[in-house]
């Protein structure tokens, strides 16, 4: 089945400079001198769309007054379009800032048109961006019940969609605005007036555009579509309208930013390991370097949830010297995206992907320092035979050799056992239960260990790692005896 989602964009010269999660402020936007677009609180105290610049002034003589920035709502429209690719890769542009979706594959995928419909707003609102969506079986006619229909129309059958669309004023097709006035004294007012009209008669008095957009709405003619590609690389940047002196205040903006990311990362097919993100300062004489925050992931990924979380962390922390004026987001390293588990039963305790994405959290929280694994090295002396690193770095391989049994638990020193009738004291009496292991070795770099081990067990049948220094055994004198490490 063929089905569209038209995403128009009413608010996108005003949400350019104040995102919808921004702080309510009056607010204007005008185009040669008269306001084109208005926040609430500005309509609120009587401005008007057309009024000039010194009547909103007079209302409102505090109000933020912009000049239409066509370049920044052509960036703002393309990073929509491209966050809106995890949904699907078949997107295009129409005009009045609408983009469509191609998402009849993509129903089952997202739980149904409801749930993929309140994704697709999610989306808009993490972007700032107020959003009207409709959904109908040809593009065209989406994209007219986007623009016209204020309560937002999910229509499936085309049937349907005929009788919505007849009702629309002929002014909602655009093809035919220059014809308002003569049809408007022919009597023409609506679309389904529009089509009972003589073809022939309407296509000598108009043009054949204003029929080959009747006929795409209502699925009586096909519909060709140039479809958004991506760049074979991420960076965007995103100027702020205005100085942010602290550094979580940018959180807002690194969400749209990488809802732009993971939908680059959907429409790729890549998971990303490592992202840069840079806080941009004061330029010029007073120039201060940018603030660099690098995300090594553990795990490749391609969803925001989880990197929104590490950013919101690393944010928290952050101190800058002095106040962001722009914000840039890259990947700086990415790999293909690997399928999808098919395993029949879910990993206990979660999957492989949940302990990682729990261990990133814990080093964006606590730092890279201070979560650590071990790392075995190739060293006979159990004290020498591991080191900690960071869980963001790759532990060394471990030995295919086989061992003898070692203990889960091994102390950072080892403690010296009292001797009780020629034999160790560690609460009760220990008696080996295992063959000696003998370790020589440590001549190479002057500490010297010289030791049989032993497992041993006391009277609660608990087991130990013991082990007995053979330096000095001699001459009838007690061995030294020590405790290295407890068995589970």
């Amino acid at each position: 089945m063929r089905l569209w989602i038209a995403v128009h964009l009413p608010l996108l010269p005003l949400e350019v400079f104040h995102p919808n999660w921004s702080d309510e402020t009056a607010a204007v936007v005008l185009e040669h001198t008269r306001v084109m677009a208005a926040s609430q609180s500005a309509c609120d105290a009587g401005v008007r769309y057309g009024m000039r610049r010194g009547g909103v002034l007079a209302l409102l003589p505090r109000a933020q007054v912009h000049e239409r920035a066509p370049g920044r709502e052509e960036q703002a429209l393309s990073g929509a379009a491209t966050a809106l690719l995890q949904y699907t890769p078949l997107a295009s542009f129409t005009g009045d800032a609408t983009i469509l979706l191609d998402i009849g594959a993509s129903l089952r995928l997202f739980d149904g048109i409801r749930a993929l419909c309140r994704r697709v707003r999610d989306t808009m609102r993490q972007l700032g961006l107020t959003a009207a969506i409709s959904c109908a079986p040809t593009a065209a006619g989406a994209a007219l019940l986007a623009r016209h229909v204020r309560n937002n129309a999910r229509i499936l059958k085309e049937q349907r969609l005929h009788c919505r669309l007849d009702r629309l004023p002929v002014a909602a097709l655009p093809a035919t605005a220059p014809y308002l006035d003569w049809l408007e004294g022919i009597g023409c007012r609506t679309l389904a007036d529009l089509r009972r009209l003589p073809r022939a008669g309407l296509q000598r008095r108009g043009d054949e555009h204003m029929l080959d957009a009747l006929d795409c709405a209502y699925g009586d003619a096909p519909e060709l579509h140039a479809w958004i590609e991506t760049p074979p690389s991420f960076r965007q940047r995103i100027e702020l309208s205005e100085r942010i002196e602290h550094a979580d205040a940018t959180l807002h903006v690194v969400q749209s930013l990488l809802a732009q990311l993971c939908g680059w990362l959907a429409a790729r097919h890549l998971a990303v390991t490592q992202v840069r993100v840079q806080l941009e300062h004061e330029r010029g004489r007073q120039a201060v370097a940018p603030t660099p925050i690098d995300l090594a992931l553990a795990e490749p990924t391609w969803q925001d949830a989880h990197l929104i979380r590490l950013m919101k962390e690393r944010l928290a922390q952050l101190e800058i010297v002095a106040p962001i004026i722009a914000i840039v987001l890259e990947a700086a390293r990415t790999e293909a995206m690997a399928p999808v588990s098919d395993k029949l039963f879910p990993e206990p305790g979660g999957t492989s992907e949940d302990y990682r994405r729990l261990l990133e959290l814990l080093v964006a929280r606590l730092g890279p320092g201070q979560v650590l694994h071990a790392s075995p090295l190739p060293d006979y002396r159990p004290e020498q035979a591991n080191r900690w690193i960071s869980v963001m770095e790759p532990a060394a391989p471990l030995d295919a050799r086989p061992l003898p049994p070692r203990p889960a638990w091994l102390l950072e020193q080892p403690v010296a056992l009292a001797v009780r009738q020629h034999r160790p004291w560690y609460g009760s009496r220990l008696r080996p239960v295992s063959p000696p292991e003998r370790i020589e070795a440590g001549w190479w770099n002057g500490l010297l260990a010289t030791r049989d081990y032993y497992i041993a067990e006391d009277a609660n049948h608990c087991h130990y790692w013991i082990y007995r220094e053979r330096i000095g055994d001699v001459d009838g004198i007690d061995p030294h005896w020590y405790l290295h490490g407890m068995f589970g």
